[in-house]
């Protein structure tokens, strides 16, 4: 029966049924065939809206969605460039810097590449950057944010790994800076070799953007200096942000109109339930996976070829890019993760450090060949060929992967400012 069941799910995972259909059909299947009965998705769900963490969801995804209806990020691309633009490669800078930012608002690589590719691509162009370079820039800094607050997949992983989301925050602040560091220090470079235009620096240029963008300024304090400095939880910075930026872009600034708010709320309800639909199907499969102690049966079979944790952290890595490149960051968390921790502790890994392995991973593999999705949907935002997206790509995922091993074999990096 088992053996059907795994047959049929397989099937309808092949002929395109969504994700949480398969998750959801696949646990009340095999709770049947164990248990012969089928409350189990109704059960986890109850569980899931008990979590008050996850109202930070919406209201971050709105915030997000609200930046992005606006010129926000014209606003913040001015203000990089006439801070950095003097720089040898400070344009390539700028958009590795600003599109840092806009992922850790929105929580989406894909939304930052629409929002500022359009803008990023025809400006390095201009200032004598091979299109090759920029294509790859821009695609690869799409998901280097994901660390930073308020970013929804952090939210989500304290939430599915029982992780304080605080710690996360905290934890990734070193090797979210580390990434930007290696990207920034390659388009440093590539700005010496190729005598790319720089932006004169003027502190008039420099004013008249910190004027332009002063109302936006303070948001990544309020949120990342309430959460760091433990005045706020993530809950009351999500309420804090979504007020914000509602009342600067709808009655400061006036782009986005009353007419849009029905669309900026549909689109963040839409990102918010699709979240909430997987992972409540997630967990009853999860469920399903500890009570049957998958996770231990694992555990002993990958322990016949991992012999310590250096070891399993190198399988690791290649397991969850391969996954990365393969999977939505929202559906990876709520599948692997409960699956690895277990796994993880038995090597007395630090849940809060395997947290920000497993992100970097995930970014990473957003922009890794052949599947990753940043190559895709930078493919139809520059209309290029996908292949092409892979050759400019390549060399900003080989220096990602070098940050990530230093990520994962020092510790201190993700753990300094926490408490052991």
């Amino acid at each position: 029966m088992t053996i059907l069941i795994t047959l049929f799910i397989c099937i309808i995972a092949l002929i395109g049924t969504p994700l949480f259909a398969v998750m959801g059909g696949s646990a009340m299947l095999n709770w049947w065939n164990v248990d012969g009965y089928q409350q189990s998705v109704i059960v986890d769900f109850y569980q899931l809206s008990s979590k008050p963490v996850l109202k930070a969801l919406l209201l971050f995804a709105f915030a997000g969605c609200m930046l992005g209806s606006s010129k926000a990020p014209n606003r913040l691309l001015r203000l990089s460039n006439s801070i950095l633009g003097w720089l040898p490669g400070g344009l390539a800078i700028v958009a590795i810097v600003s599109c840092a930012l806009l992922t850790s608002f929105t929580g989406a690589s894909g939304i930052t590449i629409v929002a500022l590719g359009g803008l990023l691509l025809p400006a390095m162009l201009k200032n004598n950057y091979s299109r090759k370079f920029s294509l790859g820039t821009i695609t690869a800094s799409g998901s280097l944010g994901l660390l930073f607050p308020p970013s929804l997949p952090v939210i989500l992983y304290g939430v599915i790994s029982n992780t304080n989301i605080d710690d996360l925050f905290l934890a990734g602040i070193l090797p979210g800076v580390l990434l930007i560091v290696v990207l920034s220090s390659y388009a440093l470079w590539k700005g010496q070799t190729t005598h790319v235009i720089r932006q004169d620096f003027t502190i008039r240029e420099v004013g008249k953007a910190l004027w332009e963008a002063k109302y936006e300024l303070p948001l990544p304090f309020l949120v990342i200096g309430g959460i760091y400095s433990g005045a706020i939880a993530v809950s009351e910075a999500a309420v804090i942000a979504a007020a914000y930026v509602m009342i600067v872009e709808m009655f400061i600034y006036r782009e986005v109109k009353f007419s849009d708010l029905g669309r900026v709320s549909r689109e963040s309800i839409m990102l918010t339930g699709g979240i909430l639909i997987i992972l409540g199907m997630a967990l009853a499969m999860t469920n399903f996976m500890i009570d049957q102690e998958i996770p231990e049966r694992v555990f002993e079979f990958a322990n016949q070829y991992m012999t310590n944790k250096y070891a399993f952290l190198a399988i690791l890595n290649v397991f969850l890019l391969i996954v990365g490149c393969m999977i939505d960051i929202y559906a990876a968390t709520v599948l692997i993760v409960p699956l690895i921790i277990p796994i993880a502790s038995e090597f007395d890994i630090h849940p809060v450090h395997l947290g920000i392995i497993f992100l970097v991973n995930l970014g990473i593999g957003y922009v890794t060949p052949p599947v990753g999705l940043n190559l895709f949907i930078a493919s139809l935002r520059f209309r290029e060929s996908v292949l092409k997206l892979y050759w400019a790509a390549l060399p900003f995922v080989f220096l990602l992967i070098l940050a990530l091993m230093a990520i994962t074999y020092i510790p201190q990096l993700s753990l300094l400012f926490i408490s052991k």
